[in-house]
């Protein structure tokens, strides 16, 4: 399994623009076969840091799931919102395996 990590630098104007394109993945991603974590805009602190999460199985499942994301229809249209509104300054893409397994149970307190 693999987790890419979309890291953001987003007009802090047009915050509520990412937020519709980050609700636009929500339904595209999955749908296209990604195991979406979710998107996350900012909050508190530095107000134009945005991320993106999703796991896929290995590097060849991310190539299928973008083939499919751009024929998608809302995928497509959401790229061309993010182009047309501008609200997104910089991208970056990461991928990361998980070190930590097995992790323990979790307790609450």
């Amino acid at each position: 399994m693999i987790t890419c990590f979309i890291r953001y630098e987003i007009d802090p104007y047009k915050k509520n623009a990412f937020v519709e394109y980050a609700r636009n993945w929500g339904e595209a991603i999955p749908r296209c076969g990604a195991d979406l974590v979710g998107y996350f805009a900012p909050h508190e602190g530095s107000i134009s840091t945005a991320y993106g999460v999703y796991h896929l199985p290995d590097l060849a499942s991310y190539e299928a799931y973008r083939a499919r994301l751009s024929q998608d229809p809302l995928g497509r249209e959401n790229y061309e919102f993010a182009q047309r509104e501008k609200f997104i300054l910089r991208e970056e893409r990461q991928f990361f395996k998980i070190a930590s397994t097995p992790h323990a149970e979790l307790i609450k307190p």
